[in-house]
C-alpha cells in the first residue's frame, strides 16, 4: 500500500491524473476502471487538459465504469453516462463504443449484470481501478453486508448512501433507491487500485479502511489485501494516517 497525502487539491488531482495518464503513455490499449461522484471531478478536469496539451491519446484505450443507477433515464443529468460524457469523455478521444457503463435500464437486470461481466472478461483484466470511498467504508455500490458478491449486481442504497448523493438531485426523494454496481471481487482484481479521498468528514473511515480490521462490514477493508493499492488523500482525508 502507498498512502500519500496532499496539502492542496490541485496537486491531489495531478498526482491521479499522473497515474492515469502515465499509464496510457506507456499503454495505450490500456483497460481503466472508472468511477463518478465528487472525488474524481479534478482529476477528470486535469486529464483533459493534458489530453488538449498532446500529451496523451485515449483512443486506443477501452473504460468500464463501476455503476450506474436503476431505472435512472440515460439521459438524464444524474446518470453516470450523463456524469462521463460532462466530466471526460465528450473531452477527450476515446471511441464512444469503448466506454462501457451498466445498463440501469435493462428489462432483465441480471442478465444485464452477466453480459457486463463477460465485456470486462473479454477486455481482459481491467489495469487501473479508480475509487472513491463512501462514508460507511463502500467502493462502488457495494454496501456493508454480511457478505459481499463477487461480480456484477443489483443492490439496494443505503440510506446514509442515498443522503450522500441527495446534494446532486434537487431531494432525496429524487434519488434512486437501487443501483447496478461492479463487485468487490472484480474491483479487486485490477492490476492497480486508485482510491481517492477528500475531505476531514471521510478521515475516520479512510482509517478504518486501511488500518482496521478486513471486513465485509466495511468493504473498502478488503483493499487491504491488493498488491497494488495507491491512495491518495488531501490532508483533512488524512489526518488521521500521518
Amino acid at each position: 500500500m502507498n498512502v500519500l497525502i496532499f496539502d492542496s487539491n490541485e496537486k491531489l488531482n495531478e498526482a491521479g491524473a499522473n497515474i492515469i495518464t502515465g499509464l496510457v503513455q506507456t499503454n495505450p490499449r490500456a483497460v481503466l476502471g472508472l468511477a463518478t461522484g465528487g472525488t474524481p471531478v479534478g482529476v477528470y478536469e486535469q486529464i483533459v487538459k493534458d489530453y488538449k496539451r498532446g500529451l496523451v491519446s485515449f483512443r486506443g484505450v477501452t473504460s468500464f465504469n463501476l455503476d450506474e443507477y436503476v431505472g435512472l433515464p440515460v439521459d438524464h443529468p444524474e446518470s453516470y453516462r450523463s456524469y462521463m460524457n460532462h466530466h471526460l469523455f465528450r473531452h477527450i478521444d476515446i471511441p464512444a463504443e469503448q466506454t462501457h457503463i451498466p445498463n440501469g435500464n435493462a428489462e432483465d437486470p441480471e442478465a444485464e449484470c452477466r453480459r457486463y461481466d463477460e465485456l470486462i472478461a473479454e477486455a481482459g483484466q481491467i489495469d487501473l481501478q479508480l475509487l472513491g470511498l463512501g462514508h460507511n467504508g463502500h467502493i462502488g455500490f457495494n454496501e456493508p453486508a454480511h457478505a459481499l458478491i463477487r461480480g456484477t449486481h443489483v443492490v439496494d442504497l443505503a440510506e446514509e448512501t442515498r443522503r450522500a448523493n441527495a446534494r446532486f438531485f434537487n431531494s432525496i426523494d429524487e434519488v434512486p433507491k437501487q443501483a447496478m454496481t461492479m463487485g468487490v471481487g472484480t474491483i479487486l482484481k485490477a492490476k492497480t487500485i486508485l482510491l481517492i479521498v477528500r475531505g476531514a468528514d471521510k478521515a475516520e473511515i479512510v482509517h478504518r479502511a486501511l488500518t482496521g480490521p478486513i471486513t465485509t462490514d466495511c468493504p473498502a477493508s478488503l483493499l487491504q489485501t491488493h498488491p497494488h493499492l495507491v491512495v491518495l488523500l488531501d490532508r483533512e482525508a488524512g489526518r488521521l494516517m500521518a
